[in-house]
């Protein structure tokens, strides 16, 4: 591992740390503005909806400021978002700020830029696996220092201890990635690259194309489960903030111990498509079961399954699509496919909180039914590549 990449890596997992400490602490955040199912799912679509924005412009921006500034002052940004969250005096308020959070944070398909810029092809697959360990690394660590910080019995005041923290981590990402990344798209100005231009190129590629309906749909289902497991677990087992915090450190450190191990290995053996396809079957299983097994302990182990079937899948999806995009548009393009993951996580989350209110296990089920509907999309793409396999050695 580079000293470039490694110190990227400590940006993303400080500021996936922040943003994902509130996570387990939205529905009961909700409820004390005595929000539904569905408004409480919306808290989770709202910031997504900011993020659309955020990745597609951030994304562009970067291509022609540089990486470094981009990342360091969005950040810097959503820290101070935080902060308003805390004092959101009404629901609509604090749908608002998730909004604009959401913009601001918006920077991941930056961050997926830098690696590209600094990553020879052959081993993109395993940094975007690192990429995503350090991913799920936060994932682990922030949801469990939200759960311990929350105080839910005290009202809205207790939750706003975990959201500070959130801020300060926000804070120390910008300060860390201003004071150690070195810019690789530093120079020149460049004009800025505009929307439809990231969009043509990837709706004139049959691979790339298929990756973003995989990427889609397999976000769409993994950002549900996360909207709807604090509730589903609170109505079987009587969970608080705190054991699902508690819960979503197995899910994270699940989700890095395949990116860290096996991820490279799986991608030598059997090639980045055919681990999406392996990626999709374990999503499948682990919201099949969620309902029938139907017990706190696996729940814990089943969701840690859908966080391991996400961490196969998703980093090889977004390296395919990285070697298959020319330098100067990789920012233009992440930021493209991350905005259309923000997009799945506004459309889905609503449509299964309403499933949820329905009957509470129905979303496990039509979750299952998405990923199976897409598999043979991810079959075109193992097809796909073995074709061009097959060119490039005859």
């Amino acid at each position: 591992m580079t000293p470039a990449l490694a110190a990227l890596l400590v940006a993303v997992f400080i500021n996936i740390a922040g943003f994902s400490l509130i996570l387990p602490l939205l529905p009961f955040y909700g409820q004390e503005f005595n929000a539904s199912p569905i408004e409480i799912a919306l808290l989770f679509a709202a910031y997504s909806f900011g993020n659309v924005f955020g990745e597609t412009w951030w994304g562009r921006l970067s291509d022609k400021l540089g990486r470094k500034r981009v990342l360091s002052g969005a950040m810097a940004c959503a820290a101070l978002t935080y902060i308003a969250f805390a004092f959101a005096p009404t629901y609509a308020a604090a749908l608002l700020i998730r909004v604009v959070s959401g913009f601001f944070s918006g920077t991941l398909g930056v961050a997926q830029g830098y690696i590209a810029d600094i990553t020879p092809p052959e081993s993109r697959a395993k940094n975007m696996g690192y990429f995503g360990a350090a991913f799920n690394l936060g994932f682990a660590v922030g949801p469990a220092i939200g759960g311990l910080l929350a105080i839910p019995d005290t009202g809205l005041a207790g939750f706003r201890p975990p959201i500070f923290a959130a801020a300060g981590l926000a804070a120390g990402a910008a300060i860390w990635s201003f004071l150690v990344l070195k810019d690789t798209r530093a120079g020149a100005m460049r004009p800025m690259p505009k929307f439809v231009e990231a969009w043509n190129f990837v709706r004139g590629e049959g691979l790339l194309l298929r990756l973003f309906i995989i990427s889609f749909c397999g976000i769409a289902a993994f950002a549900s489960m996360e909207a709807v497991f604090g509730l589903w677990t609170e109505s079987s087992f009587g969970w608080t903030a705190r054991e699902v915090g508690l819960a979503f450190i197995a899910v994270g450190a699940a989700g890095m111990v395949v990116q860290v191990f096996f991820i490279g290995p799986l991608v030598k053996q059997f090639g980045e498509a055919r681990v999406i396809v392996g990626g999709l079957g374990l999503l499948v299983a682990a919201m099949l079961f969620m309902p029938v097994l139907r017990a706190p302990a696996a729940a814990v182990a089943l969701m840690s399954l859908l966080m391991m079937g996400h961490s196969l899948a998703f980093p090889n999806a977004g390296a395919l699509l990285s070697r298959g995009t020319p330098p100067d548009r990789q920012g233009s393009v992440m930021g493209l496919l991350m905005a259309s993951n923000a997009l799945s996580r506004i459309v889905a989350p609503p449509l299964f909180g309403l499933i949820y209110s329905l009957n509470m296990d129905a979303p496990y089920y039509m979750g299952a039914i998405m990923i199976l509907c897409v598999m043979p999309v991810a079959w075109q793409v193992v097809n796909i590549r073995d074709r061009q396999g097959a060119a490039a050695n005859g």
